[in-house]
């Protein structure tokens, strides 16, 4: 029997998984896999914050499609973290977090740092409301087989964190190295189920019979990389796709069959195709509150005995159903169910099937649409017309650049109105709606694919919730542009606050005395950690400034002085009637 310390085992197994990244911060309880990791293959990303490598690590995650490792120290270390590995479990993002703990010889006696004010050696509980599976380490020779469990459970059905909780001596313990040798006579993937022919005929069928079918794609579309299967069946029997705000690029934004999202933030013409369709066939979707006007069936989805009928495909049995009655429920990967129903679509229906009509009204609707945001888009207007920004970016933007999205205009206008043209290239946190999701996502996307343009767009008060971001991107290397929508404000809750109270008490920062009215100056705080930043002073000036930011190859923070105006709505949010009662009150501009 040969035996051999837990950290160095523990580097050479993530090794022999094809991890090459970890995302974490130090602490007295980790630093011995710290060490082991030194001279390995792995790089270890180092924050000063650890919800900065949560969000980090829930971006590489969502650009590779496998489970990043989050390397956590005990207690406010972990609790530090909890939002972003939470905000990954609502978005069903793959993640390993390991986490040390107190000396487990010490459970229960209240040594530097224990959580153990309800319960001894309890710390991983903190977890277990919203990670797939917590587990306590309780002996040495478990954590190889624990953390074979955990890479497969985090990647498997549908897909999240789980936490793995090691008590800190074990790192230092030795154990025999046959007990991670073994582990390689096992499956590092598990086959995923699809549907038989049967039932895509059963669907297929339906989809044939309908007068008005609607596709519904939802994050599942991209947590299963099935753009291209999706891409095929919506060609083929021409099918309309309205998306979810997670499922914003599941096809090219110009797609000539793409409706938009639906919902609160959604297009009346997309709500209304949605709400009178006949058939919705749901891909990888909750049917979410906000994407479903609260679920109340005037405005978005009219799903039950006496409207359409739904048809819905998930991975994950408990979301078949959850908010509206599915006719047939499927539990099945999307790419292989995908697949099958193209297949069987060719078979049943050769020619495919022709709606010239609906092509056409959708072309009308986006071209309507579109030139009523022509002149907003060219205003000149300084702070500037959020319209004009995103109009900007959109121009300036290379096809494949991956863009973070935040909380706020930043993610319901660009959801709304901003084309996504590659597939899979949007990170958006939906579940958790995080706000300072989008900066630190960003870095761990361009960390996943450094050979492409990532950018940020972010409100400042997102921004401003971790801005030590930038000593991460500085330090790596990590030439992300973050584009800052400063409205000096929590513009939409301002707005919400100002329309149904009068007031934005608690919702707007202070302004400075200088002419641009907005503090802090985040470019000079960029400038501060090492990277580069640019403060523009007028709506011409931004366009290039991102042209130059990209070209760079440098870290670079880009703020920009905003209106805060609202993003439009068309659909229902049931919180207006909370509010205002009776009244018809949405959002309006704070300026």
């Amino acid at each position: 029997m040969t035996k051999d310390l837990i950290a160095p085992q523990l580097v050479r197994y993530l090794e022999g998984r094809g991890v090459r990244h970890v995302f974490g911060l130090c602490g007295h309880t980790n630093i011995a896999v710290l060490s082991a990791m030194a001279n390995s293959q792995l790089q270890f990303v180092n924050v000063r914050h650890e919800q900065i490598a949560a969000h980090a690590a829930d971006g590489y995650a969502r650009v590779t499609g496998k489970a990043s490792v989050l390397l956590s120290h005990l207690s406010p270390g972990l609790t530090n973290a909890a939002t972003g590995v939470a905000n990954a479990a609502l978005d069903c993002i793959p993640m390993v977090v390991i986490a040390g703990d107190v000396p487990s010889y010490y459970y229960g006696k209240h040594p530097h740092q224990e959580v153990n004010l309800h319960a001894d050696a309890s710390q991983y509980e903190i977890y277990r409301p919203f990670v797939k599976r917590a587990w306590r380490v309780d002996t040495p020779e478990l954590l190889p087989e624990i953390l074979e469990k955990a890479f497969l459970l985090a990647e498997s059905g549908q897909p999240g964190p789980v936490l793995v909780n090691v008590p800190m001596d074990f790192f230092s313990a030795k154990i025999d190295v046959a007990l991670w040798d073994r582990l390689g006579a096992n499956a590092k993937t598990l086959l995923k189920p699809s549907i038989d022919d049967e039932t895509a005929r059963a669907i297929i069928s339906r989809l044939l019979d309908a007068k008005n079918p609607v596709i519904y794609a939802g994050g599942g579309v991209a947590l299963a990389r099935a753009w291209e299967e999706l891409r095929a069946l919506v060609d083929h029997l021409q099918l309309p796709v309205a998306h979810s705000l997670m499922g914003k690029g599941s096809l090219p934004d110009d797609h000539p069959l793409v409706l938009g999202m639906t919902g609160f933030w959604g297009t009346s013409f997309t709500n209304q195709t949605t709400r009178t369709a006949d058939l919705i066939l749901g891909l990888g979707t909750r049917f979410k509150e906000a994407d479903c006007s609260s679920w109340e069936p005037q405005y978005t989805f009219d799903i039950g005995p006496a409207g359409a009928k739904l048809i819905h495909i998930d991975i994950e049995p408990a979301e078949i159903g959850r908010n509206y009655p599915a006719e047939i429920g499927v539990v099945a990967d999307l790419k292989s169910a995908l697949r099958v129903l193209v297949r069987v679509a060719k078979d049943m229906a050769p020619k495919g099937v022709k709606r010239p009509a609906l092509v056409q009204s959708i072309a009308t609707f986006r071209a309507d649409f579109a030139a009523k945001n022509v002149e907003i888009q060219r205003s000149d207007a300084f702070p500037m017309m959020p319209e004009r920004i995103l109009a900007d970016l959109r121009a300036e933007m290379p096809q494949d650049a991956i863009l973070t999205s935040d909380v706020g205009w930043n993610k319901n206008g660009v959801a709304q109105q901003f084309d996504i043209l590659t597939p899979g290239s949007i990170l958006i946190p939906g579940g958790f709606a995080t706000m300072g999701f989008g900066p630190p996502a960003a870095l761990g996307a361009k960390i996943a694919a450094p050979e492409r343009v990532v950018i940020s767009l972010v409100g400042d008060g997102g921004f401003g919730q971790n801005p030590a971001v930038l000593a991460t991107a500085a330090a790596e290397g990590l030439a992300v542009v973050w584009v800052v929508m400063n409205n000096n404000a929590f513009g939409t809750i301002a707005g919400l606050q100002m329309a149904h109270y009068g007031l934005t008490y608690g919702t707007t920062f202070q302004k400075a005395e200088d002419p641009m009215g907005q503090t802090p100056d985040y470019a000079a705080i960029a400038r501060a950690y090492g990277c580069d930043g640019v403060r523009v002073a007028s709506a011409a000036e931004f366009r290039p400034a991102l042209a130059a930011a990209i070209a760079s190859g440098r870290p670079t923070v880009i703020d920009v002085a905003m209106t805060n105006t609202p993003t439009p709505t068309s659909g229902h949010w049931n919180i207006l009637d909370i509010y205002s009662p009776g009244k018809k009150v949405g959002h309006v501009s704070t300026n």
